[in-house]
């Protein structure tokens, strides 16, 4: 019988491997917790397992990840060599961050919290000089599947869309823009600047002060706007509270932080040009991801090739 591994520290591991039994009938699901033989874990599924949880396994196949980051697995210094590691492209995922993506920045168009001060205020105050979409430029970190589907959603609002990647890439509809140039080009166009990246040695502290100090003045809708649902390890929040205070950032929205959950001590929590999310931008539905986990480790045992496979060159 070929076992299922489950190294979860995250959640109630417990669900999951509810889940994984009915996906996956006639296999047997077990923890990283539990007394097993080794050699008869075929895959693994993991959520911030902890170090070394599928180390010493001769015949893992592949490791998946129960999300859409992986840097949580290479985080582990014992992870086995040479196993495929493949994360989860899910539609119910992508269209929830999509979704995100698409109310802040239409937020950040109509002003929508300066009305909500105006309303606390009882001040009925209009602020008529309101931009379209199509005088908005939309600059997106990160052209992956999740970048690509945001940014098709924004140009149907109206929204100008730009993007960017690490390696040159075509988008249809969508200027693109690649390396260090093209960053500082688009960054400095993007009145709104979406970070959607993976985080990678590459990206860590990639939304900074000297990111800031290139985007434009963006007066239209009250100064340049970040907006972060890619990882906490991406942004500096000292830089941003500076940007924030000196007004180089009109407004940030946060949905991923460098610790979490957020403390109670941050200044981010009451500062009147932030939006926290406790990190819920994009969150899946736990069936769907153990049915997509399921389908593959299926379709693999008929000798069909794992999709998602992530480079790990690059950390995803």
């Amino acid at each position: 019988m070929n076992n299922l591994l489950l190294g979860i520290t995250a959640w109630d591991p417990e669900p999951w491997r509810a889940r994984f039994q009915k996906a996956l009938p006639g296999w047997n699901v077990v923890l990283h917790t539990e007394d097993y033989d080794p050699a008869t874990i075929a895959y693994s599924a993991a959520w911030k397992q902890p170090e070394g949880a599928f180390s010493g396994l001769p015949n893992l196949k592949a490791i998946f990840s129960l999300g859409a980051g992986v840097d949580h697995l290479f985080k582990d210094r014992k992870l086995p060599p040479g196993v495929p590691i493949v994360r989860v492209v899910d539609p119910d995922l992508t269209t929830r961050m999509s979704e995100y993506v698409v109310m802040h920045c239409l937020m950040a168009l109509r002003r929508v919290r300066i009305y909500d001060g105006f309303q606390r205020q009882r001040a009925w105050t209009d602020l008529r000089d309101q931009p379209q979409a199509s005088d908005i430029r939309v600059g997106l970190l990160g052209m992956g599947k999740l970048g690509q589907d945001a940014a098709r959603k924004l140009g149907v609002m109206g929204f100008q869309v730009a993007g960017w990647s690490r390696r040159p890439k075509a988008v249809a509809g969508v200027e693109m823009f690649d390396g260090d140039d093209g960053l500082a080009a688009m960054t400095a166009v993007s009145d709104i600047l979406v970070a959607i990246l993976p985080l990678t040695p590459d990206t860590a502290g990639f939304l900074n002060a000297r990111l800031f100090a290139r985007m434009p003045k963006a007066e239209a809708i009250g100064g340049p706007v970040l907006i972060n649902v890619g990882r906490g390890g991406l942004q500096v929040e000292a830089d941003i509270l500076a940007a924030l205070d000196t007004g180089q950032l009109g407004a940030a929205v946060l949905d991923v932080f460098e610790t979490e959950p957020l403390p109670e001590s941050s200044r981010l929590w009451l500062h009147p040009k932030v939006t926290v999310t406790p990190h819920n931008s994009a969150i899946s539905s736990p069936p769907a991801i153990a049915a997509y986990v399921a389908q593959q480790i299926l379709a693999a045992e008929t000798g069909q090739p794992l999709v998602n496979v992530v480079d790990p060159a690059h950390g995803y």
